[in-house]
């Protein structure tokens, strides 16, 4: 019996521990920022960008890659996903800028070589100041399309609900962070330990404006399941779609002519 007690006490010791290092290491697990940055310049990007510098309320000096609306009157503000950046995100503007939209490729504080830590008030920051800058420079915010992709859905989202934009475009949304961490981590109350909950099933029912959710049947990172009850959660005008044997992150070259066909729709309509 002595045996059996030491041994449960053990259990519950390391059970203990790890819960304490799954808590404080959480910000690890959940950001992916590359610290590396090679100059817009110098990057086979396309050539429609020009960088932009923007300052934030907080005192964070961004970076972004900035193509000006030609042909159409809107401009898409993308927020990437955890592990992604400018470099590696770049890529996805070019239908649109081909297409003559405006495209703001937004970077986050810690991620290419930006200082700061990412956090959920961080990335929040970062966003409001984007969005400020472009409306400085006369892009209203009837005149702007929000784009976030995995994490940065969670981003679109707030600024959604913060800012009276034209419609919002979310590529393998979920529910919340807390509710992805169970999903990963079932053994522990992870959504109980979660500091960055990035709420968006308590916010969704809050934004105003079209919206259109894509999911890839196929995302083994973002369960399917959580963008579609995202979707039950959301407003109409509203829209969802999911795309047969994509995953997390091979969706784009399918969602670029869904997502403009949807734009061009909602102006229509509007």
């Amino acid at each position: 019996m002595r045996v059996v007690k030491l041994f449960m006490g053990m259990a519950a010791a390391v059970y203990l521990v790890l819960m304490a290092v799954l808590f404080a290491t959480q910000r690890k697990l959940l950001y992916y920022p590359t610290h590396s940055y090679v100059p817009l310049h110098e990057f086979d990007a396309n050539r429609a960008f020009q960088e932009i510098t923007v300052r934030t309320r907080d005192g964070i000096n961004l970076r972004a890659w900035y193509a000006p609306a030609t042909s159409k009157p809107f401009t898409i503000v993308f927020f990437h996903g955890n592990a992604d950046s400018l470099h590696s995100a770049a890529q996805i503007a070019d239908p649109y800028i081909a297409a003559g939209y405006g495209f703001l490729l937004t970077e986050y504080r810690g991620y290419s070589g930006l200082p700061g830590r990412p956090t959920e008030a961080g990335l929040y920051a970062d966003g409001r100041a984007y969005l400020r800058w472009l409306m400085s420079r006369g892009v209203g915010d009837e005149q702007v399309f929000l784009l976030g992709h995995s994490l940065g859905a969670g981003v679109a989202v707030e600024m959604a609900e913060e800012f009276h934009v034209r419609g919002v475009m979310l590529l393998a949304p979920y529910l919340s962070i807390a509710k992805l961490a169970q999903v990963y981590f079932p053994f522990f109350p992870s959504q109980y330990l979660v500091r960055d909950r990035f709420e968006n099933e308590k916010k969704i029912a809050h934004v105003h404006c079209p919206l259109l959710i894509v999911n890839g049947d196929n995302d083994h990172v973002t369960p399917p399941a959580q963008g579609r009850q995202l979707y039950a959660l959301a407003q109409q005008p509203k829209e969802f779609h999911s795309l047969p044997n994509r995953g997390h992150n091979d969706a784009f070259d399918e969602f670029a002519p869904l997502s403009m066909d949807w734009m061009r729709r909602v102006n229509t309509e509007k």
